[in-house]
This record gives C-alpha cells, sequence and structure tokens, in this order.
C-alpha cells in the first residue's frame, strides 16, 4: 500500500529528485512548497501545498495525514549569515514539533558532510555546518523515528549512474567526495525503505568502481 510522503524543499534541486524517486518507488509525494516556488513539469500532478515553513498553523495543516516526512530544505551559502540558523535548525525544530503534535513518526533529515565540524570552510557562510548540526540533533532527541542521511559534495550529473556505486558510512567518517543528486534522492527514498536505518546518521558519496549493495545488507 502507498505511503503518503511529505517533502519539505520540494522545488529544490534535491528535493525534487526525491519527489521523482518516490514516484517510481510507487508511494504519494506530498509536495511542501513556499508559495512563489516552481515544481518541474513532472511533478504537477503530485499534490502540492504551498506555505510558508515558519506558519505553524498551516505547516500542521499540510502534514495532516502523511505517514513520514523527508526534510530536504537547506540554506545556500549567501550573504545572509542568519538563513542557516534560520533554516538548518529552527526551520528543522520548526518540521519537528509539527510531527510530534501530529502524530506522523518517521522522518528523514537531508543534512552534510562533516555536519557539526567548526573546522570548515562552509562554515564561513553563518556556521551552516554548525547549524545542520543542530538541526540533526533536534531530530535525534525528539522520540521519532529518524534518519540523517548526510551526502557529500552534490552535482547535477544525471548520467551514467547506473554503475555507479553509493559509499554508505557511519557519521563523521567521510570527510570528502561528493555525490550526484540523483543518487542522494535514491538513498533517501531507500532509507525510508529499510526499518534498521531508523536511528542512524547515514554519510553518502559515490563512486563508479564502488559496486551498488542494499542498504540493509551493508547495515547488518
Amino acid at each position: 500500500m502507498a505511503r503518503t510522503i511529505a517533502i519539505s524543499g520540494a522545488s529544490g534541486k534535491t528535493g525534487y529528485r526525491i519527489a521523482e524517486e518516490l514516484l517510481k518507488a510507487g508511494e504519494t509525494p506530498r509536495l511542501l512548497l513556499r508559495p512563489s516556488s516552481i515544481c518541474p513539469e513532472s511533478l504537477n500532478h503530485c499534490d502540492q501545498r504551498r506555505l510558508e515553513l515558519s506558519d505553524q498553523a498551516a505547516l500542521d495543516q499540510a502534514l495532516e495525514g502523511v505517514d513520514a516526512l523527508v526534510i530536504a530544505t537547506g540554506a545556500r551559502p549567501s550573504i545572509d549569515l542568519t538563513a542557516p540558523m534560520r533554516v538548518d535548525a529552527w526551520g528543522v525544530q520548526r518540521q519537528v514539533e509539527s510531527c510530534r503534535r501530529l502524530g506522523v513518526r518517521r522522518i528523514l533529515l537531508v543534512s552534510s558532510l562533516c555536519a557539526g565540524r567548526w573546522r570548515h570552510p562552509l562554515n564561513l557562510f553563518g556556521l551552516i555546518l554548525v547549524w545542520k548540526r543542530i538541526g540533526e540533533r533536534a531530530l535525534e532527541t525528539s522520540g521519532l523515528d529518524w534518519t540523517v542521511i548526510r551526502p557529500g559534495g552534490l552535482s547535477e550529473r544525471e548520467e551514467q549512474l547506473e554503475s555507479e556505486g553509493i559509499v554508505w558510512t557511519g557519521p563523521d567518517q567521510q570527510l570528502r567526495d561528493s555525490i550526484p543528486r540523483r543518487l542522494v534522492a535514491q538513498a533517501c527514498v531507500e532509507a525510508l525503505a529499510t526499518p534498521a536505518s531508523i536511528g542512524r546518521i547515514l554519510e553518502v558519496t559515490s563512486r563508479q568502481d564502488q559496486s551498488p549493495q542494499p542498504l540493509e545488507q551493508l547495515i547488518k
């Protein structure tokens, strides 16, 4: 039976790919979008809820009746040094609180490799990795069934992904390397379908010489 899975940040470069991969897996995505966001045509027929995530009442209404939430929101490096705090910490916390109120137990958060590290060039943009770790902690201490996916450097490449394997590790084991956003989306969908991923931080990069392996097998 298809689950209804909400995706916040669903118009983003990773978020819309997660929605597309959920459709391929037979799930029913619900797109949480800002009022001005534009989605790809491939998702025009999906359930779309337009709101500001800072509007708690609207967020509760948008999450009513879903089976799980994928948090794919994230601040982009910019001159607005408060954005990481507002989006990656407070924004994640608001979504977690909404799920607790509504009884939505399953949450997957797309974070970042090196989350929590102080000495990193990305922290020049408003301590973005520090705030991402605070967002992760809000999820970890929620009492919900959570998974954190920490991807490496993100690429837009869509070609030759069939033979490219995901490198899965636990937290704080990978420092660099990249992964196409499409493979991140596939990793999120696989983690949602793998009960053993609950309560885990999973770091993901990819390599052409890495043999694809099921996540459940790797966790065991």
